[in-house]
């Protein structure tokens, strides 16, 4: 290390260089996560174009050689030369970081993102970027490329200038086509599952809009489309789907207020959850926000209001709480907007104050007007009911949270016994395992690190949370022994993070059906009552080897099939394949053990493949789509027999062959 520091040291980053040099900073990680990101950029300035009304399609296609591409039938970038920088404006979007038309009011009424900083560094972190502009009656071309310079990776250098090619079109709009750069991502193959949940979302909240998605990657292409003239009135349909809905039709309302449109979709169900799906310009505010604050405040004046006009309420009544009129709500409230300013770092929490009083203005006003129909009466009294029933249970939750406390007090004694702490005092260093069963906690405990690693052996199965009121769940020892050992409280209200024991709880089990079905019952448990836990990134699925595969001193691990394949490679050629029932049925030469549980493993075993946290496997628990994930868990966890058997029919692999079942 030199021991000068003078102007010589300090770097200068020019063009694109410091989104390669730091991409974290851009797209916040090099994984999955942020190679969809990338795309999403690209996706946005298309959905910007449809969502002011200049185009209705986006096509995206998947294509073999890893690239991707985006085409839609918007404006088309401007192709003219920038009177500014003397190089065609394509690329000055593509190559300058703070470049884009959505910095004033002209060219956008509202938009996904003000960053600016979009396309440029999709194009950055790119192997090669191509993008195609339809307009005035021709195709204009313009490529790009990462390379090589001076023993540094440059991204996104023009391969030369914006061209005309001359061919003339009929079409107008962008296609991009771009290829994820291997030097800076963890993995390029994009997840066409993640890509279609996506646009099935965007689709939803664009009213008329079609977007496509093909994967050309397979021997046989896939394709889907999605196109939704009913809007959010579709949206919220489909969430309920799996559900009993206490009226047929969602209710709808649209308004608009000082430059700010929102509209609105709700309908009640048989459940006891709140699920408000808010967004931004298209852009989901996963934690809430301003606009979500006002509409909550709406709906309860105005139901309130509705309450004593049917005599539902006398006069010397209390009126109902806010939270009577969100106990089984299913809402999803979409505003559009100038100037959008986020809270935090995950940008996903409004924080814009005069959006609070538009959306409350406009919720008032056009809900109000709803209900004074005498053909929506039935409405608002299935939405009365509903309300009455959780007042008059708020009370008895109220008691029973209470008693959950004094429980947890008197059962603290007891949960020392069950829950082996960890000694360390940091709650953020601090891990949890749950664990099936006595058996796996006891090597679990004997495989630990005893100064961050706490262990918590459930005695039984969980209680299934979905359509569970608080008094139930609470009833249930092995839930209030979690709610104990995490120390943070669950419920919207009295969830309280800095209280948290653990920064890591990691469900593991085994890998059978049990095991499946308390690790489903578990995450229901945490989306329903701590979805807080989720979303602030506590929540993992250990996940232990399903395979070793060794010869003498020569050892590997499999985690799944296709690592099998890998472990075999590694170690040599000449084996048998025997499926083990348990520790001590060897042969001579290449072994495969298959793991059907926890208990299988010594504790040294189980520290080196799922409890070092060098050599370890952890899946985060995040929910990236919150309409398809509360989708998921009502079908997989609900009553709808029907849906779940269709949903276990598409997605099972029924033609799988187990090499190991056969003698």
């Amino acid at each position: 290390m030199s021991k000068s520091y003078d102007a010589k040291d300090i770097k200068v980053l020019e063009g694109l260089d410091a989104v390669r040099l730091r991409p974290g900073m851009y797209i916040g990680t090099t994984g999955p996560k942020g190679l969809h990101h990338i795309l999403w950029e690209i996706v946005d300035n298309s959905m910007d174009e449809i969502a002011n009304g200049f185009g209705d399609r986006i096509d995206i296609v998947l294509y073999a050689d890893g690239s991707v591409s985006v085409e839609d039938n918007g404006r088309g970038i401007p192709v003219d030369i920038h009177p500014q920088l003397k190089v065609s404006a394509v690329q000055v979007v593509f190559t300058q970081l703070h470049a884009g038309g959505k910095f004033d009011n002209e060219n956008y009424a509202h938009s996904g993102g003000l960053h600016g900083v979009g396309a440029s560094v999709t194009n950055a972190l790119s192997e090669w970027l191509t993008v195609e502009v339809y307009k005035g009656g021709y195709i204009y071309r313009m490529e790009f490329e990462s390379k090589e310079v001076g023993g540094v990776v440059k991204g996104g250098l023009p391969k030369g200038a914006l061209v005309n090619t001359k061919v003339k079109t009929k079409k107008h709009g962008t296609m991009v086509r771009f290829k994820p750069d291997a030097r800076i991502f963890e993995t390029t193959e994009m997840s066409y599952d993640v890509i279609r949940k996506h646009i099935k979302e965007q689709a939803f909240l664009n009213k008329g809009a079609t977007i496509s998605l093909r994967d050309e990657r397979e021997e046989t292409p896939i394709e889907v489309t999605y196109k939704f003239d009913g809007g959010i009135v579709d949206f919220i349909t489909d969430i309920n789907s799996a559900k009993v809905v206490a009226y047929d039709k969602p209710v709808y309302i649209f308004g608009e207020e000082k430059d700010i449109t929102a509209e609105l979709a709700l309908q009640y169900t048989d459940g006891y959850t709140c699920n408000i799906f808010s967004y931004v310009n298209n852009i989901p505010t996963t934690e809430g926000g301003t606009h979500e604050t006002g509409f909550k405040s709406a709906l309860t004046k105005v139901m309130n209001d509705v309450a004593h006009r049917l005599n539902v309420l006398k006069n010397k009544d209390d009126n109902f709480k806010g939270e009577d009129f969100l106990e089984g709500i299913s809402a999803v409230l979409s505003i559009k907007m100038k100037s959008v300013q986020f809270e935090g770092q995950t940008k996903t929490k409004l924080g814009n104050p005069e959006a609070r009083v538009a959306v409350e203005h406009i919720v008032v006003t056009e809900l109000s007007k709803f209900f004074e129909k005498p053909s929506n009466r039935k409405i608002a009294d299935a939405i009365l009911k509903k309300a009455l029933v959780a007042m008059n249970v708020r009370e008895e939750e109220r008691k029973a949270k209470e008693l959950a406390r004094k429980k947890n007090t008197a059962e603290n004694f007891n949960l020392v016994g069950k829950l082996s702490n960890c000694s360390g005092r940091k709650a953020e260093d601090n891990e949890l395992y749950i664990v099936e069963g006595d058996s796996a906690g006891g090597t679990c405990k004997q495989a630990r690190n005893r100064r961050f690693q706490a262990i918590l052996p459930l005695r039984g199965k969980p209680l299934n949370a979905e359509k569970k009121r608080t008094a139930q769940v609470l009833d249930n020892v092995e839930i209030r022994t979690i709610i104990s050992a995490l120390g943070c409280g669950i419920g919207e209200s009295d969830y309280d993070e800095s209280k948290l024991n653990f920064h890591k709880v990691s469900i593991l089990s085994d890998a059978d059906q049990d095991g499946g079905h308390i690790r489903a019952i578990l995450l229901t448990f945490f989306y329903r009552y701590m979805r807080k836990l989720i979303t602030g990134g506590h929540v993992y699925i250990g996940m232990p080897p399903l395979y070793k595969v060794y010869k003498r001193d020569i050892v590997e691990y499999a985690y799944d099939d296709d690592e099998l394949e890998k472990a075999k490679l590694k170690v040599g050629r000449g084996y048998e394949i025997q499926r083990y029932k348990g520790l001590g049925e060897f042969k001579d030469g290449y072994k495969i053990q298959r793991y059907k549980g926890l208990g299988e493993m010594d504790a040294e075993q189980l520290w080196e493949t799922t409890m070092d946290p060098k050599r370890r496997t952890l899946v985060q628990v995040c929910i990236e789509d919150a309409a398809e994930a509360e989708k998921l868990i009502s079908v997989l966890m609900g009553d709808a027999v029907e849906q779940r058997k269709a949903y276990i029919v598409e997605h099972a692999n029924f033609n799988r062959e187990d090499n190991f079942s056969k003698e």
